[in-house]
């Protein structure tokens, strides 16, 4: 098991046999990934359904998306074989910064090799080989998970059957990059940012607590701000939306990891996914399988237009919307919406697919 900050008690461990080569040409030499599954996977092997978490999620998709997971739900445990994985580089069981190095006998740090969203996913097919998962009915996630979600589409086209791609694009923006540089300077200019490492055992550090601080604006939006804090005070003067911050910045640094932020921030900056696939529009071009491209109406990070620009270019591609002032964060707070969202593309998938293997039947 790696040393992770925490992993629930349901979550299960795999270590891989062997070492595992990353895209930029390093190896990890041991690698564990952590994961959890609801539901039991069929004699035809066909309903495995693999969620993908964001950049501070973990593999407890009942903690962070309760309400798509349920009988009756988007993920149904009593139809489909549910599997999520802390993702690598994370730090919640999987093998990331937290990790002891094998080679060294000292954790990881900032000396955790880069990582990327195609490493990821590679990763995640490992796991899905060892629990006897060929193929997928859904792969989904929001935001970094949905670039895992379209990764899996381009890297794996044969073992998808649908995709659900949520606030996510086909590449990082500019826009994004630059917020998510200034998020890792605060981490950078923390005292206890030493020699260009973290330690995790030190006290929770300013420098991570101001990084969530203004992730967590970008991931709202002016509307939901205005609405919820107004200009509102609190007894001793400061303002509301100053306190929620803080509060948030500081229960942040007691679940996640500096180094962690510092590598899954940077995942994300690298995504592409038309590296090494000629371009942007060849590679959603050849994507092969239905996908659901979901966005928020005021989402700042990924705009409604990157979400138009999937659709248009994904060849058999729905778009669909939460109508929300909660920006970003949208697909983690309005889950009913997105709940009905993702059922009803997968039951009218389902319905269009017995169609077309009874027509393939009639006509054989």
């Amino acid at each position: 098991m790696s040393g992770a900050l925490a992993a629930t008690a349901e979550a299960r461990f795999l270590a891989l046999a062997g070492p595992f080569g990353l895209e930029g040409g390093e190896t990890l030499p041991q690698v564990t990934v952590a994961y959890r599954t609801w539901g039991r996977l069929n004699s035809e092997r066909d309903n495995a359904v693999l969620v993908c978490h964001a950049l501070t999620g973990s593999a407890d998709v009942d903690a962070w998306w309760p309400g798509l997971l349920g009988r009756g739900r988007a993920l149904d445990p009593a139809r489909d074989f549910i599997v999520c994985s802390n993702v690598l580089g994370g730090c919640y069981g999987s093998t990331g910064p937290t990790s002891i190095d094998p080679l060294t006998g000292r954790r990881y740090g900032a000396r955790f090799p880069a990582v990327s969203v195609r490493d990821l996913v590679r990763l995640q097919a490992a796991l899905l080989d060892e629990l006897g998962v060929t193929e997928l009915a859904l792969v989904l996630g929001g935001s970094l998970g949905g670039m895992q979600a379209l990764e899996w589409t381009a890297l794996y086209p044969e073992r998808v059957h649908a995709a659900v791609a949520i606030s996510v694009g086909a590449r990082q923006s500019p826009w994004c990059i630059g917020l998510s540089e200034t998020q890792r300077q605060a981490i950078y200019a923390d005292t206890r940012w030493r020699g260009g490492d973290y330690d995790p055992a030190l006290p929770p550090a300013a420098g991570l607590a101001a990084a969530r601080m203004a992730a967590m604006v970008s991931y709202r939006h002016w509307d939901g701000f205005a609405a919820r804090f107004g200009r509102e005070r609190n007894p001793g003067g400061s303002f509301q939306v100053e306190s929620w911050l803080k509060h948030h910045g500081e229960k942040f640094t007691a679940r996640f990891d500096a180094n962690t932020y510092v590598t899954l921030t940077r995942v994300m900056d690298n995504h592409d996914l038309g590296r090494g696939r000629s371009d942007i529009e060849a590679a959603l071009a050849n994507i092969p399988v239905p996908v659901l491209v979901v966005g928020s109406t005021s989402d700042v990070l990924y705009t409604p237009d990157e979400q138009r620009e999937l659709a248009r270019l994904i060849p058999d591609a729905e778009l669909a919307w939460l109508s929300s002032v909660h920006g970003h964060d949208a697909f983690l707070i309005e889950t009913e919406a997105l709940n009905d969202l993702i059922r009803d593309f997968r039951q009218r998938r389902h319905a269009e697919l017995r169609s077309e293997r009874r027509l393939y039947s009639c006509q054989a």
